[in-house]
C-alpha cells in the first residue's frame, strides 16, 4: 500500500437534508414494500389496495426467519417484486396467507405437485 492510498477522497455530491420524521415514514414504507415518501404519488390505487391488510400496523409481531429456497424460486419472487414494487418479504406472507386459507385438501394437493 502506497500513500496515494491513503488520501481523503473527495464528497460525491450533496446530500439532501431529510427531517426525522421523514427518515423515518421512509424507512416504514420500504419495509411494507412501498416507495420513498416522493414516491407516494405515482402508486395506482390498485396497487395502492393490494399493500392494505398486511402491513406493519395491522400485524403485531414480526420476527426475522431463515429458510432455503431454490434458484428458480428466488428469481421468481424477485421478479415478482421487481414488477409489482412489493417487499419480498410482504409476498411471502401474502402467499403464505392464501396456502393457510385454503381447505385441506387444497392444501395437499398443492403440496403434492410441488414436492420435489
Amino acid at each position: 500500500m502506497s500513500l496515494t492510498d491513503l488520501k481523503r477522497k473527495k464528497r460525491k455530491g450533496t446530500q439532501v437534508k431529510v427531517s426525522v420524521e421523514d427518515f423515518i415514514e421512509d424507512a416504514n414504507n420500504y419495509a411494507s414494500g412501498i416507495g420513498t415518501s416522493h414516491d407516494q404519488a405515482n402508486i395506482t390505487s390498485a396497487t395502492q389496495e393490494f399493500l392494505t391488510g398486511l402491513d406493519k400496523k395491522s400485524t403485531k409481531i414480526y420476527r426475522h426467519a431463515t429458510f432455503t429456497l431454490t434458484e428458480k424460486s428466488i428469481s421468481q419472487l424477485d421478479e415478482i417484486a421487481k414488477t409489482s414494487k412489493v417487499a419480498k418479504s410482504k409476498i411471502l406472507r401474502i402467499l403464505i396467507d392464501e396456502f393457510y386459507q385454503q381447505s385441506g385438501a387444497k392444501q395437499s394437493d398443492l403440496l403434492r405437485k410441488t414436492s420435489r
